[in-house]
């Protein structure tokens, strides 16, 4: 098999291996629940010996934080999980539909005077919003302001983007090029997920910005 197939593989098998054990916390979990509640009753009805029923409280309690820190560390490695096409598709990452526009020639397909022409007509027509979007500084913000700008999720606004950043270490104006640098990362993260799930970039802005959040 290729080396793609074995990844993919074992991602799977990874994933298998962490819904297995969260279905098997989720059991201890209900377990834990039923023995704590019976155990509380008996002592609140002084049913049997309340030395021992205390104990054994104690016990169950010890067991409760016990499946916290296990819940609490396999939440902590799936916010760690790296991004691919098995986790991103799966529950809590919104289908964006997208109003199709007459598709654009891929970049590879552009002549270098082409892509410059490109390039230009995208820096006039939008320059203003893309250090608007280059400014941000909350993701709840740049998250708003790219669905409401859906034209500047692509390549051209990464170019932009990289450009002014080097512009700005130039002149020395390092914090904000470094500002500007991590909004062009962002960018071209949404972009290379659009790749890796051949969808448009513009469906991917809700998706990216829930899991980064969530990291």
């Amino acid at each position: 098999p290729s080396l793609f197939r074995w990844r993919h593989q074992a991602r799977v098998e990874r994933m298998a291996e962490s819904e297995k054990e969260k279905e098997e916390l989720k059991k201890k979990r209900q377990s834990y629940q039923a023995r704590l509640i019976n155990v509380k009753e008996l002592i609140s009805k002084k049913e049997g010996d309340e030395v021992a029923l205390k104990k054994e409280l104690e016990k169950i309690e010890n067991e409760g934080k016990e499946l916290d820190r296990q819940e609490n560390e396999l939440l902590k490695r799936e916010k760690k999980a790296p991004w691919n096409v098995d986790t991103i598709s799966k529950p809590g990452f919104e289908k964006t539909v997208i109003n199709k526009k007459p598709p654009r020639k891929a970049a590879e397909d552009l002549t270098e005077e082409e892509r410059e022409q490109r390039m230009k007509q995208f820096v006039k027509d939008n320059e203003k919003l893309c250090k608007q979007y280059g400014m941000l500084r909350k993701y709840d913000d740049s998250k708003r302001f790219l669905q409401e700008h859906l034209d500047l999720v692509c390549e051209e606004t990464a170019n932009y983007l990289v450009i002014w950043s080097i512009n700005l270490e130039m002149e020395e104006k390092h914090d904000l090029m470094a500002h500007v640098a991590h909004q062009c990362i962002c960018m071209q993260y949404i972009l290379e997920l659009a790749k890796q799930l051949d969808v448009d970039p513009r469906a991917c802005v809700s998706s990216f910005f829930s899991k980064f959040q969530q990291c």
